[in-house]
C-alpha cells in the first residue's frame, strides 16, 4: 500500500476525532438550512473515522475512498458558508478559507486516483 494512503487515512481519522472533541466548532460552521447540527457533526465525524480506517484494508479500501470523495463533495456548502459568513469563518483569514475550499479539489483528486 502506498504511503500516501496512510497519510490520507491519518488526516481523516484525526479530523473525525476532532468532531467529537470540538463539536461546537463544527456546528458553528454549518449553514442554518442544514438541520440537526449536533447529530450531523457526530455522524460525519464517525464517517470520517470509518473511511480513514477503511482505506487501510484492501477489502474496504475502494468503498472508503468513494466515501471520502462523496463526503468532500457534500462538505462544499460548509466551506462556502464559512467563506461568505463572518460568524462561521472561525476568524480565519479569507485567503485561508479560499485555500481550504480549493484544497477540497486536491483531496478529492488524491482519493480518486487510488480507486
Amino acid at each position: 500500500m502506498s504511503w500516501h494512503l496512510y497519510i490520507l487515512s491519518f488526516i481523516f481519522i484525526t479530523a473525525g476525532i476532532f468532531h467529537f472533541i470540538r463539536p461546537k466548532a463544527f456546528m458553528r460552521i454549518m449553514p442554518l438550512y442544514i438541520p440537526y447540527h449536533r447529530l450531523i457533526v457526530y455522524l460525519s465525524g464517525l464517517a470520517e473515522i470509518l473511511a480513514g480506517l477503511g482505506v487501510l484494508f484492501m477489502a474496504t479500501k475502494t468503498i472508503s475512498l468513494w466515501g471520502i470523495v462523496i463526503m468532500l463533495i457534500l462538505f462544499f456548502p460548509v466551506h462556502i458558508h464559512m467563506l461568505i459568513h463572518k460568524k462561521a469563518s472561525l476568524n480565519l483569514p479569507k485567503s485561508i478559507l479560499v485555500f481550504r475550499l480549493l484544497l477540497q479539489f486536491g483531496i478529492i483528486y488524491w482519493a480518486y486516483q487510488y480507486i
